[in-house]
């Protein structure tokens, strides 16, 4: 029987999250027609369905989708992980009102990638898959100069091995990285292309994201307190599964899952254990992560409750409504 739960702050929504979510929330009610959103919002089953019950919210996820709106509607909204510049020019051409909703640190990403392009560089644009939203996006900044690089430990369809990947000038290249990965598994990935390319340029901001490090840092400072870890995630969240894995790492026994009716099925694997530590993505909705404390609670009324860390207290602009001619 679980008889301490250590809840992990910061967990749950990071501030791009609650931008991204807030501008569609907004959109949605001031608009009579439907609002469509291109890619999901954020990476949560929950989060989408929501919106999508409650606020009659559109999802689509390929250019043809985005000729194809709901009749009357006429905005379309870019999702937190950020698109590139082929889906924005499209909106522009069926004439869209577009609603960025892009985490301004996945923007300062795309910045780097335009402004190093522009300078001549070949990027490396390190990731954890070739087909991530936010991957695809910064790559499509500068395509004919960018080569996705696998994370150490990742391989995959379009990601090249950062111990053999080859570029057209060792003298001109920059090192650029997916906002969501492991920390750990970045830097080492860094250092083995900085071995092999010492003229490698560094860009002197960390491109991982504040929310991903916390989390992260969560896990390792409770992971010597517990048996073992519960990460509420979505498999398609990059944050979530990183956390994942690195709960999995520090303790040898973590589980993924995605709602409180995901703890029936794991009841068995959860035998033996008497502490376990829970934390969840950046894109899963608090409220999911306490029907997961109230299950326990429910087993055990004596159950120890024990929260430790900060809350993050950083804030986004809001996402503003665009006309077409802004785009064009």
């Amino acid at each position: 029987m679980i008889e301490r739960i250590h809840l992990a702050k910061p967990r749950g929504f990071c501030a791009g999250v609650v931008m991204a979510i807030s501008a569609v929330e907004k959109a949605a009610v001031l608009q009579e027609t439907p609002l469509t959103v291109y890619h999901s919002i954020v990476h949560n089953h929950t989060v989408v369905e929501r919106l999508e019950q409650q606020h009659n919210v559109h999802f689509v996820e390929d250019l043809e989708a985005l000729e194809q709106l709901p009749a009357g509607g006429d905005t379309v909204v870019f999702s937190a992980h950020g698109v590139s510049p082929r889906v924005r020019s499209r909106a522009a051409e069926l004439g869209l009102y577009t609603i960025d909703a892009t985490c301004p640190l996945v923007t300062k990403v795309h910045t780097e990638a335009k402004k190093y392009a522009r300078e001549g560089f070949h990027i490396l644009l390190i990731g954890d898959s070739a087909q991530h939203q936010e991957v695809i996006g910064t790559y499509g900044e500068a395509p004919d100069v960018t080569t996705v690089v696998g994370v150490l430990g990742k391989q995959g369809a379009g990601l090249a091995d950062p111990y053999t990947v080859q570029v057209p000038d060792p003298s001109k290249i920059v090192v650029l990285t997916q906002t969501t990965l492991s920390v750990d598994d970045t830097q080492k990935t860094v250092q083995i292309l900085k071995n092999r390319f010492p003229q490698m340029v560094i860009p002197p901001s960390d491109d991982l994201c504040y929310a991903t490090k916390n989390r992260q840092d969560a896990v390792k400072s409770i992971s010597p307190q517990v048996d073992g870890f519960l990460v509420l995630t979505s498999t398609h969240s990059s944050n979530g599964m990183r956390l994942l894995e690195l709960a999995h790492t520090l303790t040898g026994r973590a589980y993924r899952l995605e709602t409180v009716q995901d703890l029936d099925a794991l009841e068995p694997e959860l035998l033996g254990l008497r502490s376990v530590g829970i934390t969840s993505a950046a894109s899963t909705p608090d409220d999911l992560v306490w029907e997961v404390v109230n299950y326990f609670k429910a087993k055990n009324p004596a159950l120890e409750l024990v929260e430790e860390g900060e809350w993050e207290n950083i804030e986004f602009r809001e996402a503003k409504r665009v006309a077409p001619a802004a785009r064009v």
